[in-house]
């Protein structure tokens, strides 16, 4: 049912808008909402959008609830059961019957790459190893290394295979075509999936001998003397979308106004976890410390959440960009992000045949939904709760970032308009 509420004019970025007071007039189409999530530490603006009230002030009752893993959550969001996630950026775009799609990134950075103590010391008998660590270091073991990693389309895996395959390492193809899924065809380093919060574990068991994770992960390997976090993914692939609040095309189209709300109340909360310097994190890492959330020691979660970083024993860094997100237009959905997980995709093989310039921007453009987020913003400017300035120029935002606003191990420079022209520019890996 539509409200009846006075309305405002006003001028962003060139362009007259007609808005109500309240930013939105219509009720949301579906109000009783459950959204899925993974035990990581960005998960946090949906813990803060609810512990805060931000969901309530938009009229929106929402449920969190834990998944194991991304493929249960991701089958989910697909199914219907969910509706609306925490998600990988790489996993929107996802096709098939079903698509999934994203108008907002949750946060920039937040994993990091950590080897077992024992292949720690192993370098170290050698020589003092330097972090971040180039992973050539790796090439003097002897045995064949086993990593873990969260998913096969996972920023984790991508970020892993690049920082290995920029040491000199091959961390394997995959061979969809010939039912070979496994990724670790001409591999030097075999690389398989862990769930986020069995990676300790799994290290300690001796399953693998390093991980690639985002937090708080991480931090326990290293406060369990277990591991040691020797690059973070900020160095290996710089200021690109990390997670995403996914949701499936079909109930998008089917619940704008929802949706809208939903992008709303957490861009506030990812203003929220950045505003003056990361104030409000250590009262964020005591929401999600929650069993129900991210259910892992406060103390831990603190560590890199309130921008710290220990990686070898002893080494605390200032991190404050370790997680990201608002500052940067992190929450904007940039396609140019999508366009470089496409790149990987490609360049290991998940995608079997190449493809032309033109079915990158395609296929990144509908899966990063700048539109609606334009709308989420002006609503919430017209509202008094953000500044024009708070956001990107959308009068001329292309949804492109200038290569320079990349960063990347291996000094290579990505050229979103380009993206086979920036394949041919690696050793390793597919090059059409």
């Amino acid at each position: 049912m539509k409200q009846l509420m006075k309305k405002t004019t006003l001028w962003i970025s060139g362009i007259l808008l007609t808005l109500p007071l309240s930013g939105i007039s219509a009720e949301a189409e579906k109000q009783q909402l459950k959204l899925g999530f993974v035990k990581l530490t960005d998960m946090a603006p949906l813990a803060v959008a609810l512990e805060h009230g931000f969901f309530d002030d938009e009229g929106l009752s929402v449920q969190l609830e834990a998944q194991p893993n991304w493929k249960v959550l991701q089958d989910r969001v697909l199914d219907g059961q969910l509706d609306a996630a925490h998600m990988l950026a790489s996993q929107a775009g996802m096709t098939g019957t079903e698509k999934l799609q994203t108008a907002l990134v949750l946060d920039l950075h937040g994993n990091a790459c950590t080897l077992s103590t024992q292949i720690w010391q192993q370098l170290s008998a050698k020589a003092k190893p330097q972090i971040p660590l180039d992973a050539k270091a790796l090439q003097s073991i002897p045995t064949q290394l086993k990593f873990g990693m969260v998913f096969p389309v996972s920023s984790h895996n991508y970020e892993l295979r690049y920082w290995l395959a920029a040491g000199g390492l091959h961390p394997g193809f995959y061979a969809p075509k010939t039912g070979d899924n496994s990724g670790q065809l001409d591999a030097d380093v075999l690389i398989s999936v862990v769930p986020p919060p069995q990676m300790p574990a799994a290290l300690e068991s001796g399953t693998v001998a390093g991980f690639c994770v985002g937090e708080p992960w991480n931090q326990q390997a290293a406060a369990r003397k277990l591991g040691v976090p020797v690059i973070s993914n900020s160095d290996i692939r710089g200021f690109m979308a990390e997670k995403v609040l996914g949701v499936n095309s079909r109930w998008a189209a089917k619940h704008p106004v929802t949706h809208l709300k939903l992008v709303k109340a957490l861009i506030r909360a990812g203003a929220w976890l950045d505003e003056q310097d990361n104030r409000n994190r250590s009262e964020a890492a005591q929401i999600i410390s929650a069993a129900h959330y991210v259910g892992a020691d406060a103390a831990i979660i603190k560590r890199s959440m309130t921008g710290e970083f220990e990686f070898a024993p002893g080494d605390i860094r200032k991190a404050p960009d370790f997680n990201v997100f608002f500052r940067y237009h992190a929450t904007y959905p940039f396609y140019s992000d999508a366009i470089w997980y496409l790149t990987q995709m490609r360049r290991w093989g998940q995608l079997s045949e190449a493809k032309a310039d033109s079915w990158y921007q395609a296929t990144a453009q509908a899966a990063f939904d700048a539109g609606l987020y334009q709308q989420a913003a002006r609503a919430l400017i017209a509202e008094g709760r953000f500044k024009v300035t708070d956001f990107p120029d959308f009068a001329v935002e292309t949804g492109i970032k200038a290569p320079n606003r990349y960063k990347f191990a291996d000094s290579k420079i990505f050229d979103a308009t380009k993206p086979n022209q920036y394949l041919q520019q690696f050793d390793i890996g597919y090059k059409d």
